[in-house]
């Protein structure tokens, strides 16, 4: 059951929840009269300043809101997933993959805890149910009270990589390396400036505001709102060269550096629920191992979308080349030929269809014919003999390196 998947896999990016919220906070910093008045920094200074935060605890709320510019895909997942977002055997479902995915689009509020690396809290509030993922020690549990099933796994914080236990080798080893590294990589293709102050949570903040150089990027700017005392940032913003609501906007409301309660981190499973132990050594269904479960990932995703699309997957038939990639910085493109011709959407299931079709335009040039599927930020041009070029660029970007290669 995908229940019973390794927990300490999803748990990772929201198992330093608290810290990763406030590392990568969300919302838009606009400077609006009653802003702080806060002494001059330069960009430099204030990614040293975001390098050098130590933030280890923290709690708070914060709203993330999500638009890509994509048709609702609810009836579709639920095509593919079960209805309701159940599991292969009919049962709701506790992954926090699957359960985390409502995050991708609509306005949603999070609660968020964290005391270290080894206690964090992640609650996603839905009206009057919500979704709880909590990291105590060796513990992981996973509880929706829709459905009052619990998921738990022991010992899954113990076999951490490295990396995840917060140990940096190979990195730069002070905040003025790293600020260094940051605007030695953003070189000619990207503008890093301090856009002013703004006051966030009811914290003063510096704005870091992130712009492509270069034209044909579907990247407006990327925000980022810096606590000026910590250097935690709080919110950011993605904004799409389309316009409108930006494609990432969400922020915290609310935000406390104390040590939460060592409560705050405590669960008992709810009288009722209905309690799934994980195995603490990686995907139990049918005692597969993690290889076995990766085969089955690389035919489901491989063979399945090849036999949804035509074969129309690099290496679905065997036919398909490897990736290439053209470009740089913000206007990179990566470009594979399937070895098959492009499906056509008729061809799909029926539940199928229409969300293709509200994604696709047609488009020609000189390398002929074929179809963009397009979001806010990330488009892909699939030519009808079979090659496809993807990137956060722009349509015509595609078409453009669609043409150059002929």
């Amino acid at each position: 059951m995908a229940q019973t998947r390794k927990a300490s896999r999803y748990v990772v990016p929201f198992a330093v929840a608290g810290v990763a919220a406030a590392t990568i906070g969300l919302v838009p910093a606009l400077a609006a009269s009653g802003d702080p008045d806060l002494p001059e920094i330069t960009a430099q200074q204030l990614i040293e300043k975001i390098a050098a935060s130590d933030t280890q605890t923290l709690s708070g709320t914060f709203k993330v809101s999500t638009d890509l510019g994509l048709p609702s895909v609810a009836g579709l997942a639920d095509s593919f997933a079960g209805a309701g977002g159940q599991s292969a055997d009919g049962a709701p479902s506790t992954d926090p993959q699957e359960l985390l995915t409502r995050l991708v689009s609509g306005t949603h509020t999070l609660k968020v805890a964290a005391d270290g690396p080894d206690r964090q809290k992640l609650t996603i509030l839905d009206g009057s149910d919500e979704y709880s993922l909590i990291h105590n020690g060796d513990d992981v549990w996973a509880y929706d009270s829709k459905s009052n099933q619990v998921f738990h796994e022991k010992g899954a914080g113990s076999d951490r990589p490295a990396e995840e236990k917060g140990e940096k080798d190979g990195l730069p080893g002070t905040p003025k390396e790293f600020a260094d590294e940051v605007l030695k990589e953003a070189g000619d293709t990207t503008s890093i400036t301090v856009g002013g102050a703004a006051t966030v949570a009811g914290r003063d903040a510096y704005q870091l505001v992130i712009k492509p150089k270069q034209s044909g990027s579907t990247v407006e700017s990327i925000k980022i709102a810096v606590d000026a005392k910590t250097g935690t940032p709080l919110k950011f913003t993605l904004a799409s060269v389309d316009g409108g609501k930006p494609v990432l906007d969400a922020g915290f409301t609310k935000v406390d550096f104390g040590k939460p309660a060592a409560s705050t981190f405590d669960f008992k499973a709810p009288k009722g629920a209905k309690v799934t132990e994980g195995t603490g050594e990686g995907p139990a269904e049918h005692g597969k191992s993690p290889e076995d479960v990766e085969k089955d990932l690389e035919k489901e995703f491989g063979g399945g979308l090849g036999g949804l699309f035509g074969g129309a997957v690099p290496g679905a038939d065997g036919k398909g080349e490897g990736m290439n990639v053209i470009g740089e910085g913000w206007t990179t493109i990566a470009t594979f030929d399937t070895g098959a011709k492009a499906p056509k959407t008729d061809e799909a299931p029926k539940e199928v269809q229409g969300f293709l079709d509200s994604l696709g335009d047609e488009v020609n040039g000189k390398f002929g014919s074929g179809t963009v599927f397009k979001t806010k930020i990330v488009n892909a041009l699939m030519t009808d003999d079979g090659k496809v070029y993807v990137g956060a660029v722009t349509k015509q970007a595609l078409v453009d390196a669609a043409n150059a290669a002929k």
